[in-house]
């Protein structure tokens, strides 16, 4: 696991310290964390075999990881939320991630359950598919400012919690998770960190 920060930026007004587990050197190359891949299942193709292998491969990823980063940040508990994918409708073998990190969650002490705390109400851009995908609805807004607030709800539990942020794959300049990091920041979190298990810088 690596230890970084997410610098500010116009997405975010200060700098927040971030971990990940592997760089993401690109889809089937070597090391490369493909089955976060895998999880998304965009075009829903993947057959139960391969999404099971996937789910226990981010399973003990998060099972290693997650206990050190309470340990660095010094924390009594972390309430642990997921940035939502770009679009408001999806399959549960499509949200294999989320209910990945919800399972390991619940079986952790010092962890709460908060993958549910930042739901999307209003599709945006599918950030890694261009905008004419064939057989893909790619509709919605690109990454701005304000993105998150403004297509998403925010539970008010968010208020006065120290927050773990996981997402899949963290990609500086896409700006999605500086912006969601901002956003709990502003709906009251007492403090954001982040976590992503591929990282691309």
């Amino acid at each position: 696991m690596v230890d970084f920060t997410i610098q500010a930026n116009d997405y975010l007004e200060k700098n927040i310290r971030g971990f990940y587990h592997t760089e993401y050197v690109g889809h089937q190359k070597p090391g490369n964390p493909d089955y976060i891949n895998r999880l998304k299942n965009t075009y829903n193709t993947f057959p139960p075999s391969i999404l099971n292998i996937a789910v226990q491969e981010l399973n003990n990823v998060l099972m290693e990881d997650l206990p050190q980063i309470l340990r660095v940040l010094q924390l009594n508990s972390l309430t642990v939320c997921v940035v939502p994918r770009a679009k408001t409708s999806y399959k549960p073998n499509q949200l294999l991630f989320k209910s990945t990190i919800r399972k390991v969650v619940n079986q952790l002490n010092h962890f709460i359950d908060g993958t549910d705390y930042i739901t999307r109400h209003s599709n945006t851009r599918t950030t890694h598919l261009p905008p004419n995908t064939p057989n893909y609805n790619n509709d919605g807004e690109k990454p701005y400012r304000g993105i998150t607030k403004d297509t998403c709800n925010i539970s008010n539990k968010v208020n006065g919690k120290d927050i773990l942020l996981i997402d899949d794959l963290y990609t500086k300049t896409v700006n999605i998770d500086e912006d969601a990091i901002q956003a709990l920041l502003t709906c009251g979190a007492n403090s954001v960190s982040f976590y992503s298990i591929g990282c691309r810088m």
